[in-house]
């Protein structure tokens, strides 16, 4: 009965290959697909059969209609190894049929989570197959034609992962759980993280950077690991992280440009006059804060679950995505750095380098890996010349007061233009007295921020402001020259020494530079007002000088005569000082009250002396009591413009 069931099943089998077997060829692969398929139905037996019937002969239905065929050819030794290999190529077929289905779509496949799957399990076996036929190594032929079918996949599952990264709306996929269930992506991205899938508006300025853009929704980001994770199983991680960088990075840009950066040249940069660079680094801050604080360490966190457990895809993608933008923010500091020193770009440049400064820390982890670790040195090295610069600009203040010329003199002896530039420039700058004092200790190895210590004024930039007030002291008294009365000359020092001790005492320059160093500029101010003096009303005290009473003592004729002579200086002493100013209200009074001090009372005692004597008394015209010449004295020093 067996035997009957068995001869059945081969003339069954002989009919099919009489029908379908048009070709040898086609003959052939039919009589080895039954036979892998059923061990009745063994080549040998089946050759048999079909011998048989070519000779017995048959009906219009025996397999004597169809072409002779030759014995089978002798089996060499290795054909152990041959029905593994036919499996293989059975297998390699099969799933052709299947992925050609899926390579061929005009839509998306992961529009369908069932295709999608289906498409993912086909690869799955297809890389299994090209690896077992690797191993095998006894079927060349199979194995490029499984290789050439993987390539098909690839650039397939490449154009789904570029378009699950750029439009991950178009497809509403279920995640299919492979990188996490459901509940397990609530779980990571909203709860633990505090992440949810609300878009965030990158475009708007922000004061808090403590923020992450999820830029794509968990489920886009378990379909993309998957498709990630087939590619780079299957040997093309490196076009995967291509892929990534390439899709991403346009999203990068579009951020970027809606900071309002535009790309610079070099030379732009210097080119530029000085209102429109300010305009420009005025928004390069923000936005370099906004893309290293926020924008690449949300694309380190997606580059991180995109490709988790992908190493070292994952970093390759990263960089690639932020580098260019990165780069063009790095280049523009790196430019302003190199720019004019002007002293009036020492702020801007200080925000610059404050922004780079206080977020390299927070780089470390962002940039850990060996291929971002440049993009990490290439901050770190905008700082560096950033702090430089600043450097550079101190030193092109000294250069600007060493070169103001000394052509024109200050109407009144009043305060410089170039004293109150100076003044208020270092006053601003102490502003930023962390920083600066930071930047100026790099000069003796120092790096990282430094404590500041308040009784410490022989810190670098200490000596610093110390050297620069130096340069400006010589250069207020070069110009002090220009004045041709040496009184005159002693007012114009005295006013910008006042003037410098005010801004000093009022602000932390007065820690920078010391006690000592007030000490020694007050002296100054003191001893100008002993030259002006000197200078200004010695010829008036030495008019007033009568010798005394009793031997030795001036006849009254002289005493008239230097009286007339004193009404002559001093008429002419208020007219000239009229237009002289002192700034300082302050000063003002104590060089009054000295004048005062030691004019009225030589003129209260010559005039005593005269109308003391009988011979003066007929020609004594006294035209100032001593009141008026103190009131006189006391409307000195408020120049033509009080």
């Amino acid at each position: 009965m067996a035997e009957d069931g068995e001869e059945k099943l081969l003339e069954a089998v002989q009919h099919i290959v009489k029908t379908l077997g048009r070709t040898d060829t086609m003959t052939e692969d039919i009589l080895k697909v039954f036979s892998n398929y059923d061990g009745r139905l063994s080549r040998d037996k089946l050759y048999a059969t079909r011998a048989v019937a070519a000779g017995g002969g048959a009906g219009e239905h025996s397999v004597l209609a169809s072409p002779p065929m030759m014995p089978p050819p002798a089996v060499p030794s290795a054909a152990a190894a041959m029905p593994a290999v036919t499996s293989l190529e059975r297998t390699v077929r099969t799933l052709d049929r299947q992925i050609s289905q899926f390579v061929t779509m005009d839509r998306l496949i992961w529009a369908d989570s069932a295709d999608s799957d289906a498409f993912l399990e086909a690869v799955d076996d297809l890389i299994g197959t090209v690896q077992e036929l690797d191993a095998a190594g006894t079927n060349r032929g199979l194995l490029d034609r499984a290789d050439e079918l993987l390539s098909r996949c690839m650039v397939r599952l490449e154009d789904e992962f570029r378009a699950l990264i750029e439009r991950p709306d178009d497809v509403a996929p279920v995640a299919p759980g492979g990188f996490a269930s459901d509940e397990s992506e609530e779980e990571d991205y909203d709860a633990d993280d505090g992440y949810g899938d609300e878009p965030i508006p990158i475009a708007k300025p922000v004061s808090d950077f403590d923020v992450v853009i999820d830029a794509l929704p968990p489920g886009s980001v378990s379909d993309v690991h998957q498709i990630a994770r087939r590619m780079v199983d299957a040997g093309f991680g490196r076009e995967c992280a291509e892929a990534y960088a390439a899709a991403r990075r346009g999203f990068i840009d579009e951020s970027v440009a809606r900071l309002g950066i535009r790309s610079r040249t070099v030379d732009e940069v210097h080119s530029l006059p000085w209102e429109e660079l300010e305009f420009d680094i005025a928004r390069w801050i923000p936005a370099f804060k906004m893309v290293f604080r926020i924008l690449i360490p949300s694309e380190r966190r997606l580059c991180d679950r995109v490709f988790d457990g992908l190493a070292p895809y994952g970093d390759l993608a990263f960089v690639a995505a932020v580098r260019t933008q990165a780069l063009q923010l790095i280049s523009f500091g790196d430019a302003v750095s190199a720019a004019s020193r002007a002293p009036e770009r020492l702020f801007r440049v200080i925000d610059m380098y404050e922004a780079v400064r206080d977020l390299l820390p927070d780089l470390d982890h962002v940039f850990s890996d060996p291929y971002s670790a440049a993009l990490r040195a290439e901050v770190s090295a905008v700082c560096s010349t950033l702090g430089s610069s600043i450097k550079g600009i101190f030193m092109e203040l000294e250069n600007l007061i060493r070169r103001d010329p000394a052509r024109v003199s200050v109407p009144g002896g009043g305060i410089h233009p170039i004293t109150r530039y100076v003044m208020n420039y270092l006053r601003a700058a102490c502003g930023s007295r962390q920083t600066l004092e930071e930047v100026m200790e790099g000069d003796l190895g120092g790096g990282a921020s430094i404590a500041i210590d308040p009784d410490r004024p022989t810190s670098s930039l200490a000596v610093h402001i110390a050297w620069i007030m130096d340069v400006l002291h010589k250069n207020l008294e070069t110009k002090s020259k220009i004045y041709r009365d040496p009184p005159l000359a002693s007012i114009f020092l005295m006013n910008n020494g006042k003037y410098i001790i005010h801004k000093v005492n009022d602000s932390e320059l007065g820690i920078l530079l010391g006690d000592e160093w007030m000490k020694q500029m007050m002296s100054r101010v003191r001893r100008w007002s002993l030259d002006y003096q000197r200078g200004a009303w010695a010829k008036v005290l030495s008019v007033l000088q009568t010798g005394g009473p009793g031997i030795g003592s001036l006849p009254a004729k002289a005493l008239l005569q230097k009286l007339r002579m004193f009404h002559g200086y001093l008429e002419e002493i208020c007219a000239i000082q009229s237009e002289w100013v002192i700034v300082d209200e302050q000063l003002r009074e104590d060089v009054r009250a000295a004048i005062t001090d030691s004019v009225k009372p030589a003129y209260t005692g010559l005039v005593s002396r005269l109308k003391s004597s009988p011979e003066a008394a007929h020609d004594l015209f006294i035209k100032h009591t001593p009141e008026d010449v103190e009131a006189r004295i006391q409307h000195l020093f408020e120049g033509v413009s009080k």
